[in-house]
Formats: structure tokens, sequence, C-alpha cells
């Protein structure tokens, strides 16, 4: 979704190394004054990105009149990935400064506070189910609610939705949204192959399997120390 806004972080290259992952999926790049194909189509996944502040209000309203549909979508098992800020528009509201509120689409039992003086940068290791995630956070927001039952990743080093929080993200069904940029498939190919088994591959393959393992496992030893 809205590649040419939702890019920031290098996260646009989540979907160009899937796609080297799964050379005969078909990419569908929907930009945002286009109808997205999960609409009128059967789709396996749908992922959106990062983007700047500004861009979250127009997409939030892009969104708004197919929220029944994404719902809908989420309760059938269809895949999603949302990364860094792009997961607030899925919470209930984002709240400025002055106390002013972007209402969101209420997806999800959470909401968002902006401090756009201070940005959050930290590294991140975590646990989600048997397989360890590595990440970065990079953001001017802190997300507060009820995630106990529906967290994606567990901290070890690194702060969940805020900073008084151990439980990073959403996952339910298999709708997964994190604040982690990276982009997080490449830096995480034991989580990647797992996302392409949610989508129906029984044994799955990554590109440069080797280097992607040899990096994975020196940055979690770095993380680790």
């Amino acid at each position: 979704l809205y590649p040419e806004v939702c890019n920031l972080f290098g996260d646009i290259s989540n979907i160009k190394y899937l796609k080297k992952c799964l050379p005969d999926a078909e990419i569908i790049k929907t930009e945002i004054n286009s109808e997205p194909a999960f609409v009128t189509q059967d789709i396996d996944m749908i992922y959106m990105g990062p983007m700047p502040e500004n861009i979250q209000e127009v997409a939030i309203r892009k969104l708004r009149p197919y929220k029944e549909r994404i719902e809908e979508l989420i309760k059938k098992n269809v895949v999603f990935l949302v990364t860094g800020n792009a997961i607030e528009l899925f919470g209930k509201y984002i709240e400025n400064e002055d106390g002013s509120k972007i209402e969101a689409l209420s997806i999800f039992d959470i909401y968002a506070k902006r401090d756009m003086m201070h940005r959050h940068n930290s590294i991140f290791l975590g646990k989600y189910e048997d397989i360890e995630i590595v990440g970065f956070k990079s953001q001017f927001t802190m997300a507060y609610g009820d995630n106990e039952n529906t967290y994606f990743v567990k901290a070890e080093k690194g702060i969940g939705l805020n900073k008084e929080s151990k439980l990073e993200g959403i996952k339910q069904n298999n709708f997964i949204g994190t604040y982690l940029i990276g982009p997080i498939l490449i830096l995480n190919p034991l989580f990647t192959k797992k996302l392409i088994q949610m989508l129906g591959v029984e044994k799955p393959t990554i590109a440069f399997e080797k280097e992607t393992m040899d990096a994975y496992e020196q940055r979690l030893e770095e993380f680790k120390r």
C-alpha cells in the first residue's frame, strides 16, 4: 500500500526482498489515490510501511471506506505486515502534543501519542514464538493500550509499545503490526520463512539465505552483548 509515501527507513525493501524469495508472486503497488486491490480481489498479503506524520492522516482517510473489508480480511487470516508508524493507522487515534486527536480506523484497542521534539531511537531484541527477533526503532510516538493477549514480540532488550511495556506490536490472526524497522524481513530470515509459511508455502526458501543467516547470527550476538 502507498509505496510512494510509505517508504521511510528503507522498509520498502521488505517487499523487494519478499519478491526475491517468491519470484513467481505478483506484487500489486497501490498508489495513495488508487483503490486497493483487496477491495474487490482475493489477495494473500497486505504490506504497509512507515510514513511521514503528515501522510498518516491522508492514509487513514483513504483507508476508512474499506475498514469493514480490512476487518473481514483479518478474520479470514489474510497476512498483513504493517511496520513502523503505519501500525498507528489501525488503532483508535493519534494524539498530537496540543491534545487534538486524529481519529484512526479503530480496528485495535491501542492509541498513539506524538512528541515531535523527542525522537526515540533504540535497538530491539525479543522473541516471537520460538524465533528471536532483532530490529530497530526510530519514532516520535509511543503507543498505549492493552495488547497483553495480542502482542507480536516480547522484548528482551528494548521497549514494547512504549517505554513502560515489554510487549511489542500487535498480532491477531495473521495480522502483524510492529514499530520495528530495519527492514524486518531482511534482518530476520527465520521470521521471513515463517511469514512465507503463513502465505501457504510448506517448505519455504529465502533469497541469499547464507548471507542473511550469517548477518542475523552476528547481529544476535552483538545485541545480546
